[in-house]
């Protein structure tokens, strides 16, 4: 028994909701599909809809942006299923048998299974070059390598989890900013769940223009900030709060953000350009959380 969750905003999820309809309904598992969209009022929710039609299948129109961590736990608290499959609507399976693959892994002793993100070869969106860049190089990880440091690339796109190890772990942040995905990963690490990793990854497909992801690359840095700040991480893998509190250690914090501030527009002209270059990346979200 499978509880598949799609979380929306601002996006057609009906091809989607229709193609893993049919893969449920191919394996003759008992299954729902639910799909709320997060308050967007958007045009597409007139498709949107129409998974109301489908088996066993509703969509939820919420009049409210909550974000995207509190609309997960809504999604969870309205499953009914021991196993949840969370997937973004604007994701399509690299596989076939993707459900499937899912399916066997239910029968295994972890708790939670993450599948994985892909990209494909060909950029469709010649606007996309940075989130293209980063999504190709730092997210598209094979499981194996996943799997040495399990808690570390954990994309929330794109997962199978225990409904109890969900509502357990998905710590009830009432702040609606974005990024929390950094406080689901030291949730589970805190708590010891057991993850594992699969190569049953999906086509990541809403690629954001450059300047749109430099903006989400803000927040998320500023969420980092804020998780770090108010005690709410502590057991952690990532790197690039490691590498500020280091900073702050010892004493570089300061001199960090005035060489950010100094050449923040030259390192955004490279960051929005054809070329992007991720190590300038990195640079440039290190220097970012030292000046807030």
């Amino acid at each position: 028994m499978i509880s598949i969750l799609i979380p929306t905003y601002n996006y057609n999820a009906l091809p989607l909701a229709e193609f893993l309809e049919k893969q449920a309904l191919k394996a003759g598992i008992i299954f729902e599909l639910i799909c709320i969209d997060d308050g967007s009022f958007s045009g597409h929710n007139k498709q949107n809809q129409q998974i109301n039609s489908l088996t066993n299948s509703k969509f939820i129109e919420k009049t409210k942006n909550v974000g995207s961590k509190a609309n997960r736990q809504q999604l969870a608290e309205t499953s009914q299923y021991k196993w949840l499959l969370f997937i973004d609507a604007d994701s399509k399976p690299k596989a076939s048998n993707y459900l499937s693959q899912y399916i066997t892994e239910m029968n295994t002793s972890y708790d939670a299974v993450f599948g994985g993100f892909a990209y494909e070869d060909n950029m469709k969106n010649p606007n996309g070059t940075l989130r293209y860049a980063f999504g190709k190089h730092r997210e598209e990880v094979d499981a194996y390598s996943r799997n040495k440091n399990p808690y570390k690339v954990i994309i929330s796109a794109n997962f199978l989890i225990k409904r109890d190890v969900f509502l357990k772990v998905n710590d009830q942040e009432t702040k609606n900013i974005y990024g929390l995905d950094y406080l689901f990963s030291s949730q589970l690490k805190k708590h010891n769940i057991q993850v594992t990793h699969i190569n049953n990854e999906v086509y990541h497909l809403g690629i954001d223009n450059n300047d749109k992801f430099l903006e989400k690359t803000c927040k998320a840095v500023e969420a980092l900030h804020y998780i770090s700040e108010s005690g709410k991480i502590k057991t952690h893998t990532i790197s690039l709060l490691c590498t500020y509190r280091s900073i702050k250690f010892i004493g570089l914090k300061q001199p960090i953000a005035w060489l950010f501030n100094t050449f923040k527009t030259k390192i955004e002209s490279n960051l929005i350009g054809n070329q992007p270059n991720l190590f300038l990346f990195d640079l440039y979200r290190l220097g970012y959380l030292c000046s807030i």
